[in-house]
């Protein structure tokens, strides 16, 4: 058995292995344009998780599923007392996503565990991989409901009677993929957190970084809006007298645009969904329903953009003659990611010798809840472009092998209880 002193400073991963699985995974739910389409609780997800524990089993994992389909996937320490430093991420996709967004995360750790088995070596603590459900919240809303359960953000009723539009639950479709396993969700410690993923934006490609070390997250609120007016013929009824939700809705796009560009360069702001009733072509439409994303990684920016968002809507609406149903589904301040996660980042790229620069993560990502509950950290590689929840999103193998790497040393780390200065 391989001691931790005889260890190679610049240990490294499998870069081709690693790869060979991202591109293998992709087959799952691939799409004509390159990307991929696994929904969280479809067809495709279940056979993405069903090759992943195939994988986890065949590397001498132990597979446990939680009650609202979080899979960990278990590699034992020497002392199994200790509670487990995990890494994972997500397999649920976007409807037109990318091969890497969320999966490069599960198999890097997965490919830590590999490696972890080619040196024959057995950490202090025992390490997991984690794949939570329905990260994307792109078919199920909010985001992030599963580890939000795990982490005691939602109760397991809450995330298990998460709708689709057209009325199925998580709770009704993990039973129907098999998924809906019988473990507690949370409630157990965890010794540390790490996530690997791209970075969905230009800035390591555009300074010709390899790693981001990620310091902090955006802070996020959700909104589900209902704009109500008056169906009315679209010929006969003069256009001072109409109650026209969509024109409401189309001013609140106006609006949320105009918040995103007054707190600038941090602030993001965005309407993403929207559906028209009663989307006919000679009918004025009567009702609306929309969302609203808001962004800052200040949480007292992102209150007062609550505010303003609050003001437009309900001037708007009052303007026009509208009734207003708005909620607020999901919020999350920002996030500090505990320093020494961060420091065990630091350490793996010195170890590496890769290029890197702090960076925050704009987007939303199970660590965030994950860092409510346990030392947490992140790893970011660039992407092609900065484009990501797109079906051409792309990486490279050296970068995905490059954080991989970071991640091995990271997790090292933290499994055998080495110490990191902040």
């Amino acid at each position: 058995m391989m001691s931790t002193s005889s260890l190679p400073q610049n240990l490294k991963v499998n870069s081709a292995r690693l790869w060979n699985s991202l591109m293998e995974m992709a087959r799952i739910g691939a799409t004509a344009k390159g990307g991929v389409c696994r929904l969280a609780l479809t067809d495709e997800d279940k056979a993405g998780r069903d090759l992943f524990i195939k994988w986890c089993e065949e590397a001498g994992c132990t597979i446990t599923i939680d009650r609202i389909g979080n899979i960990f996937a278990r590699r034992a320490g020497r002392n199994n007392a200790l509670p487990p430093i995990i890494t994972g991420s997500h397999l649920d996709s976007q409807p037109t996503g990318g091969r890497f967004d969320g999966v490069y995360g599960v198999l890097a750790g997965l490919e830590v565990i590999r490696t972890l088995n080619d040196l024959n070596y057995t950490t202090e603590a025992p390490v997991e991989v984690a794949v939570w459900t329905n990260e994307e919240g792109s078919r199920f809303a909010p985001a992030m409901v599963a580890s939000g359960v795990f982490c005691g953000v939602f109760d397991l009723d809450y995330g298990l009677s998460r709708a689709d539009l057209d009325g199925k639950t998580m709770g009704e479709e993990l039973a129907r993929i098999g998924y809906a396993g019988e473990a507690p969700v949370g409630g157990r410690p965890v010794g540390a957190y790490f996530e690997a993923h791209i970075e969905q934006g230009p800035i390591l490609e555009d300074e010709g970084k390899t790693i981001g070390v990620v310091t902090d997250a955006q802070g996020q609120r959700w909104y589900e809006i209902t704009f109500t007016g008056q169906e009315a013929h679209a010929g006969p009824t003069p256009m001072p007298r109409r109650k026209d939700a969509l024109l409401g809705a189309a001013r609140v796009v106006e609006a949320v645009n105009r918040i995103g560009l007054s707190h600038a360069p941090a602030a993001c702001a965005t309407v993403g969904l929207m559906q028209i009733h009663p989307n006919s072509r000679n009918v004025i439409p009567g009702q609306v329903f929309f969302t609203v994303d808001l962004r800052h990684p200040d949480d007292a920016t992102l209150a007062a953009m609550d505010a303003e968002l609050r003001a437009a809507v309900a001037d708007i609406a009052s303007t026009i003659g509208l009734e207003t149903a708005l909620e607020q589904i999901f919020y999350y301040a920002p996030v500090p990611f505990e320093a020494s996660c961060v420091a065990a980042v630091r350490d793996g790229v010195t170890k590496g010798g890769f290029s890197a620069r702090d960076i925050i993560a704009g987007a939303g990502h199970d660590a965030c809840y994950m860092a409510r509950i346990a030392p947490t950290g992140m790893i970011f590689i660039p992407c092609v472009g900065g484009i990501s929840h797109n079906e051409i999103e792309d990486t490279t193998p050296e970068w995905a092998a490059a954080g991989c790497d970071v991640l091995l040393h990271a997790m090292l780390h933290k499994a055998n209880g080495e110490q990191t200065a902040p």
